[in-house]
C-alpha cells in the first residue's frame, strides 16, 4: 500500500506539473503557439518575449504554484490517509519533484518543457521553505549583480543541496534538492555554453536593430549638349 501511495503521488504531481500555463496563456491571448517564438520555450521568460509582462508573470506564477500544490496536496492526502507524518512529507516530495519533471518533459509536448526554475521555487517554497529563502536569496544577489538570469538559476541550484546538507536537513531534502539542481542543469546545457561564450544575453539588454541600407543617390542626368 505504501508504494502504491509513492506511485500514485508520482503520476498525479507529474500530471499537474506537465500542464503548459505558458502555452495556454499565450494562445488563450491571441498571440499564437509560444513554441514558435523566440527559444521555442515554454517557460515565463520566452513568454515575456511576446511584450505580454501580465502573461509572464501569471506563467510564472501558475508554473511555481503547480508544483507546490502537487507537493501540498499529496502531502496533506497521504497524512489524512493516516500514515506517518514522515512518511507523508516523504511522498510530498516526490510529487514535487514529479511535478517539476512533467513540467520540464511534459507528455502533452512530446516532452519539450521548460527549464524548471518556477517550478523549482514553487516546490521548495510548498516544502523546505527555508532553501526557497535562500535559494531565492541566491539568484536576487547572482542576477542583480551579473544581469544573467540563467546564471542565477543555476547558482541557486548550485546552492539549495548544499546548504541542505550544511544546514542538517534530512537525506530527503539532500537528496530532493540535488535531483532537481542536477535537472536544472541539464536543462540549462545552452545557457552554460553561451555563458562560456559570452553570448548569453543580459537582463535588460535590448535586442539591436539592424540598420537600414543607405540608400545611394542616382547620379545627375547629363545636360544635354548645345547644338551649333
Amino acid at each position: 500500500m505504501l508504494v502504491v501511495s509513492f506511485i500514485l503521488a508520482a503520476i498525479g504531481g507529474y500530471l499537474l506539473g506537465s500542464v503548459p500555463f505558458g502555452l495556454v496563456l499565450v494562445r488563450a491571448a491571441g498571440l499564437g503557439d509560444i513554441r514558435q517564438i523566440g527559444s521555442g520555450n515554454i517557460g515565463a521568460t520566452n513568454v515575456l518575449r511576446t511584450g505580454r509582462k501580465d502573461l509572464a508573470l501569471a506563467t510564472l506564477l501558475l508554473d511555481a504554484l503547480k508544483a507546490g500544490i502537487a507537493l501540498v496536496l499529496a502531502r496533506w492526502i497521504a497524512g489524512a490517509s493516516g500514515l506517518p507524518e514522515n512518511t507523508a512529507y516523504q511522498i510530498g516530495l516526490v510529487a514535487g519533484a514529479a511535478a517539476f519533471i512533467g513540467h520540464c518533459y511534459p507528455v502533452w509536448l512530446g516532452f519539450k518543457g521548460g527549464k524548471g526554475i518556477a517550478t523549482f521555487f514553487g516546490v521548495l517554497f510548498a516544502g523546505p521553505w527555508p532553501l526557497g529563502v535562500i535559494a531565492g536569496v541566491t539568484w536576487l544577489a547572482v542576477a542583480t549583480i551579473s544581469r544573467y538570469s540563467s546564471l542565477g538559476s543555476l547558482c541557486a541550484a548550485l546552492v539549495a543541496p548544499i546548504a541542505a546538507a550544511v544546514a542538517g536537513f534530512g537525506w530527503e531534502e539532500v537528496a530532493f534538492t540535488g535531483v532537481l539542481g542536477l535537472l536544472i542543469f541539464w536543462r540549462h546545457r545552452s545557457n552554460i555554453m553561451r555563458l562560456r561564450a559570452g553570448t548569453e544575453p543580459r537582463i535588460g539588454d535590448k535586442k539591436e536593430e539592424t540598420p537600414a541600407p543607405a540608400v545611394t543617390a542616382a547620379p545627375p542626368a547629363p545636360e544635354p549638349s548645345a547644338e551649333a
